[in-house]
C-alpha cells in the first residue's frame, strides 16, 4: 500500500536552507519517491497555512519511513533544521 508524505514548509532563511534543497534529491531518487505536489499555488480554505505544500509518493509505509530515517534525508535535513517551520507526516494509503 503507497504511503505519502505531507510536509508544509515555512522557510526562515533561503540562502541556508539552500543546503537542503540541494542534498535531499539524492535519498529521494534512491527510495523512489514520486512528487505529487511541491510548492505551488496553494488555498488554505481552513487553518493557518505555511508558505510551501509538499506531497511526495512512495511505495508503501516502510520505504517512506526508510527515506526519512535515512543518512542520506538526516545530512539533508540538518541543513533545514534552524531554517524554516516544518510540519511532516507519514501516512498510509487507501
Amino acid at each position: 500500500m503507497a504511503a505519502y508524505w505531507i510536509a508544509h514548509v515555512t522557510v526562515l532563511n533561503a540562502e541556508k536552507y539552500a543546503g537542503y534543497t540541494a542534498l535531499a534529491p539524492a535519498a529521494f531518487a534512491k527510495y523512489g519517491a514520486t512528487f505529487l505536489a511541491r510548492g505551488g499555488k496553494a488555498v488554505a480554505v481552513e487553518g493557518e497555512s505555511a508558505d510551501r505544500h509538499v506531497v511526495i509518493a512512495f511505495e508503501d509505509m516502510e520505504t517512506a519511513l526508510a527515506c526519512y530515517h535515512s543518512p542520506e534525508y538526516q545530512a539533508a535535513k540538518a541543513h533545514r533544521d534552524a531554517n524554516c517551520v516544518a510540519e511532516i507526516v507519514i501516512v498510509e494509503g487507501i
